[in-house]
């Protein structure tokens, strides 16, 4: 993958611990007249970036998959931006705290605040 730039840069890389939380989250940002990128899942390769949104989402299923995945999905996410040219990450997590029995949310954020 190659980094974001010739286009302008990223100025927040987003990752949602799922669709809704990331949907409400671009819509936040669009309603407030920034250009807005949504990517259901990780994407596949830097083409699928949309260069010219500053703000760039990506939206996925982990806050109830075992913590394992969860956080092997999330930093799959968090290394794209980085590559895609993101500096500053925001982590979405469900405002209810529902989770797995063991509970994940904390083991993402731990495991990105390494990464």
């Amino acid at each position: 993958m190659q980094e974001n730039t010739t286009h302008q840069p990223i100025l927040l890389g987003c990752i949602a611990d799922d669709f809704t939380g990331a949907t409400d989250l671009a819509g936040l940002l669009a309603r407030s007249g920034v250009e807005v990128a949504l990517h259901m899942g990780v994407p596949e390769n830097s083409e699928a970036a949309d260069s010219s949104a500053p703000f760039q989402i990506i939206a996925l299923k982990c806050r109830t998959r075992p913590v394992q995945e969860a956080i092997d999905e999330t930093q799959a996410a968090l290394h794209w931006l980085k590559r895609a040219g993101a500096s500053r990450f925001y982590w979405k997590y469900c405002s209810t705290f529902d989770s797995t029995d063991d509970g994940n949310i904390g083991h993402i954020e731990e495991a990105l605040m390494k990464t």
